[in-house]
């Protein structure tokens, strides 16, 4: 197999755009989708080949990248291109799907005769921008050589937590990763927000942290974006974060534990975005503090 591939990639939000982005400056022939034909076409300026279909766009390819809003939008996307998959393709699927969905995904792979990866990836759109994501992967090690160049052109690392991806441990260990991102986003939010209403100035607050254990630089990246106003474009979006706390709480709830902080933090995120912040950055759920848009 050589190291230029031909790779389909399938959804082009904030991820799915910047790793086809980095897949052709890396040198492999790029095809993309989107259900939204205005989110894909600045891509041609990068050398991307923008396709009308998915089909069209997996035709050929050596592998397919998916980086869609869900695991049904994956699936739905994914039997839309059914006709220009052929058996034997390296399937990676990137979309945070959560720990249900997999089963349908690698069963739609199965079907296809297609090699699964479950390939979800930790970052935002700065390192998605950098080519610098971690790829958290399960998937065969015969079928590795394939996928390594797809992995080594967006992330900055790859872990390896599995050899079969329709296990879902790749995407277990994202939920757990995400479960944490998610809590300290809306700390962050509430801190500030009680901050505002008890008349503290947040520098106190962070002078009085400064250095110590309760300090880290996430905090005062997330903070700066609410205090500066810098919340669009989103690193990572409400809308998105909502949906990704609700599969981390059904996941919990399949595995016998409940998760009372990530269902607060779906609320909030769901909050956010019905009060008109579902496109701004996950730091807005800020907001949700408050009673009406700030």
């Amino acid at each position: 197999m050589t190291d230029k591939l031909t790779v389909s990639v399938l959804g082009t939000g904030i991820m799915g755009a910047a790793m086809a982005r980095n897949l052709a400056r890396a040198g492999h022939a790029v095809r993309a989708w989107n259900r939204s034909p205005d989110k894909a076409r600045p891509l041609a300026e990068d050398g991307v080949a923008i396709a009308d279909t998915p089909a069209e766009a997996v035709r050929g390819a050596d592998v397919v990248l998916t980086m869609l809003y869900d695991g049904p939008a994956a699936l739905d996307v994914m039997r839309q291109a059914a006709e220009g998959l052929r058996p034997g393709i390296a399937w990676v699927q990137s979309t945070t799907a959560g720990v249900e969905a997999i089963s349908d995904l690698a069963a739609f792979a199965r079907e296809r005769e297609l090699v699964f990866f479950d390939a979800p990836v930790l970052g935002t759109r700065q390192p998605a921008e950098a080519g610098q994501l971690l790829v958290l992967a399960a998937g065969p090690v015969d079928a590795r050589d394939t996928v390594t160049p797809v992995f080594d052109a967006v992330g900055a690392r790859t872990v390896w937590t599995g050899e079969d991806g329709a296990e879902g441990s790749a995407t277990r260990l994202k939920l757990v990763a995400n479960s944490w991102v998610l809590s300290v986003t809306n700390a962050a939010g509430e801190a500030l927000a009680l901050a505002k209403a008890l008349g503290v100035d947040p520098q106190g607050f962070f002078d009085a942290i400064d250095g110590g254990p309760l300090d880290m630089g996430y905090l005062r990246a997330k903070s700066g974006l609410i205090l500066e106003g810098r919340l669009s474009p989103a690193q990572f979006a409400v809308s998105t974060a909502a949906k990704d706390a609700r599969l981390i709480v059904e996941a919990g709830a399949g595995g016998g534990v409940r998760l009372d902080v990530a269902a607060a933090s779906a609320e909030r995120f769901e909050r956010a975005a019905a009060q008109g912040h579902g496109d701004e950055d996950m730091a807005a759920a800020y907001f949700a503090s408050f009673d009406e848009k700030a």
